[in-house]
Formats: structure tokens, C-alpha cells, sequence
């Protein structure tokens, strides 16, 4: 019996703490996210004009309506894009904003578009009573001066 007490007198607990599963559920983690990170960017392309007047500073953020080269609508609210049509775009504004006329609404408009096109449905939503409509367009590049259609 003496042999048997002397290797448990000899067998001491690890103190040490073993950090390799941690490390390896990081390293998983590291490329879930590095996948995953790409595909976040949400919304509806689309070759906007460029200008040089400055960003729109907004404390809420604005609903976005955006309207395609090949003339389809999108809303970009709180839940995400929705096609929508012409007849159908007024209706939801009021719907998602409560009629509330002081709501902010963002107009991206491909620059390959009609500019009555978009004037129809900006004047749509302002005889539905929305007072805050802009118009978005990129920056121009450094040294290049903007202009209304790509030259071919």
C-alpha cells in the first residue's frame, strides 16, 4: 500500500490553463466574420450623377426611394428594399411615415434616367403632402468637373 500513497502524493491538479479550444473558437469566429462581412452591404445599385455640393447632415435617418435605369422603384425603409410601383409608392410613404409631411425622403435617381421621370414621382409625393424631398448624387472626383450624362 505505501507504493500507491506515493504516486498519489506525487500526482498534483494542473494548474495550468489550457487556451487551445479557446483559440480555435476565435479562429472560427475570424472567419465567419470575414465571410459574412461582404454580404451586410444591403441595397439597390444604382449610377448616380456626381455634383460638388456638400453631404446632408440628418439627425434621423431618411426613407430612400430609389428609382433603376430601367425605371423599377425601390423604398429602402425599415425593412429593407421593397419593389413597389408607381401606384403603390405614395400609399406606403403614408403608411410608413403616419402622414407625417416633415418626413425626410431621399431620391436616388440613375443619372441614365429621364429627368421627367423623376420629377413625376417627386411631384407625386409632394402632392401627397411630403415637404422634404432631395435629390441624391455622388461627389465629384477631384479635378473632374460633373456632368449630367456620361460623354460616349
Amino acid at each position: 500500500m505505501k507504493p500507491s500513497r506515493r504516486r498519489c502524493a506525487q500526482r498534483r491538479p494542473i494548474s495550468d490553463i489550457n487556451i487551445t479550444p479557446f483559440v480555435d473558437v476565435m479562429l472560427v469566429l475570424l472567419v465567419v466574420f470575414m465571410v459574412t462581412a461582404p454580404l451586410l452591404n444591403v441595397g439597390v445599385k444604382v449610377d448616380l450623377p456626381q455634383t460638388q455640393a456638400l453631404p446632408i447632415r440628418e439627425k434621423e435617418p431618411p426613407l430612400n426611394v430609389v428609382v433603376t435605369a430601367e425605371g423599377n422603384i425601390y423604398l429602402n425603409g425599415p425593412h429593407g428594399d421593397t419593389q413597389l410601383s408607381v401606384e403603390t409608392l405614395v400609399p406606403k410613404l403614408l403608411a410608413i411615415t403616419n402622414a407625417n409631411a416633415e418626413a425626410q425622403i431621399y431620391i436616388h435617381g440613375s443619372q441614365q434616367l429621364s429627368y421627367g421621370r423623376i420629377l413625376e414621382i417627386m411631384s407625386l409625393m409632394n402632392r401627397a403632402g411630403f415637404k422634404h424631398l432631395v435629390l441624391v448624387a455622388e461627389p465629384a472626383k477631384k479635378g473632374q468637373v460633373p456632368h449630367a450624362r456620361p460623354q460616349r
